[in-house]
C-alpha cells in the first residue's frame, strides 16, 4: 500500500514538473533554436600529367610529271592564185549621126573597163588541211557603176569546194566602167578564171 501511495506521488510530481517546464518555455520570448552546423564539402582531384606532343612529319607532295611537249604544227598560211585574165567580147555600139548633131559626140574617146580593186579569195579551210588545189571557171556582168553582177559558175575543178569562196571574192572586185561617148555602159558576158594553188604562199 505504501509503493503504491509512493509511485502516485512521484508520478504527480513529474507530471506538474513537466508542465511547469512547458509553461516556462512557452512564457518565454527568447528561446535559443540551435543552429546546424554546415559543413562545405571540398573535392580535392588532381590534374593528370600533359603528354608530351608528339611531332609529325609534314607530309611531302611531288608535283605532277609534265605532259610530254607536242611538236608545234607550224601551218603557212597561203592565198589562192588568181589568174585575172578574162576573155569577153564587148557589145558593138554603132552611132550614125544621120545628118543630126549626134555626130558632134563622134571625138570622144571610148574606153572599155578595167579593172581597179581586185580581192585575193580565201582559201577554204578544209580544202588546205587536206591539201586539195583547183579553179574556179566564173561569169559576170559589169554595171553602170563599176560594180561586179551576175556572178555564175561555169566550171570548177574539184566540184563546189571552192565555188563559193571564189564567187564571194569576185564580187567585191571593182571595175571602171565603160566609157562610150562620155557615158558609162553595162558590159556582159565577162569570164575570169581563179586559182587556187598551195605553193603560193604569202
Amino acid at each position: 500500500m505504501k509503493k503504491i501511495i509512493t509511485i502516485t506521488a512521484l508520478a504527480i510530481a513529474t507530471t506538474f514538473g513537466l508542465f511547469a517546464f512547458m509553461a516556462f518555455l512557452i512564457s518565454s520570448d527568447q528561446v535559443a533554436i540551435p543552429e546546424p552546423d554546415t559543413f562545405v564539402q571540398i573535392d580535392v582531384f588532381q590534374t593528370p600529367e600533359d603528354s608530351p606532343v608528339e611531332e609529325r612529319p609534314k607530309p611531302q607532295f611531288e608535283p605532277p610529271t609534265p605532259p610530254p611537249v607536242m611538236a608545234r604544227n607550224n601551218v603557212t598560211p597561203v592565198i589562192a592564185q588568181v589568174n585575172t585574165d578574162f576573155n569577153y567580147q564587148p557589145i558593138g555600139l554603132k552611132i550614125s549621126d544621120g545628118g543630126s548633131k549626134m555626130g558632134l559626140m563622134k571625138g570622144l574617146p571610148d574606153s572599155d573597163a578595167r579593172p581597179i580593186v581586185r580581192v585575193t579569195p580565201n582559201y577554204p579551210i578544209d580544202a588546205a588541211r587536206k591539201g586539195i588545189e583547183g579553179w574556179v571557171v566564173l561569169a559576170f556582168d559589169i554595171n553602170e557603176i563599176g560594180a561586179v553582177i551576175n556572178v555564175k559558175v561555169l566550171d570548177s575543178a574539184p566540184k563546189r569546194i571552192f565555188d563559193k569562196a571564189a564567187k564571194k571574192a569576185l564580187r567585191k572586185w571593182k571595175y571602171r566602167a565603160k566609157s562610150v561617148d562620155g557615158e558609162q555602159v553595162s558590159q556582159r558576158n565577162f569570164t575570169v578564171q581563179l586559182d587556187f594553188n598551195m605553193s603560193q604562199n604569202i
